[in-house]
């Protein structure tokens, strides 16, 4: 984990970088989908929801939270990505739904900068990394 000082430029030019993020997507897909099969059951998902620490509310420290809730949660979250709720997320799917959820983020961060602690693999934080390449070359 760092600490890193990104606004919603950032995430948006990653997102308007169609093969930086088409890459991005492409990798993470394959690496969640641990049986190869070009899909996305809900155990395959469930570590990339529970790392969108949606739960996460005081100062970094995880809350204790009721099991049912957070399966609940996570369920609704799976669904979201499901668009045709066939029971798996195929490839086009996981991209249309991690593209709206970071246009999403940039729209709420804005162009003030914030400082955010960011987890290594992370979506934001290959963000930052490009921002950075851009701005060094």
């Amino acid at each position: 984990m760092s600490v890193e000082v990104l606004d919603g430029t950032t995430i948006l030019s990653l997102v308007e970088d169609e093969e930086a993020f088409n890459t991005l997507i492409k990798d993470r897909f394959a690496c969640l989908d641990t049986n190869h099969d070009g899909l996305l059951s809900y155990g395959e998902m469930l570590k990339e929801l529970q790392s969108l620490r949606v739960l996460e509310t005081h100062f970094g420290i995880d809350l204790k939270t009721d099991p049912d809730k957070l399966a609940h949660i996570y369920g609704s979250l799976f669904l979201q990505f499901d668009h045709d709720a066939n029971g798996a997320i195929d490839m086009e799917e996981f991209k249309a739904e991690m593209k709206q959820m970071m246009l999403a983020m940039a729209n709420d961060l804005g162009f003030l900068p914030v400082q955010m602690a960011l987890e290594e693999d992370s979506f934001l934080k290959k963000a930052v990394e490009l921002e950075s390449t851009k701005t060094a070359a």
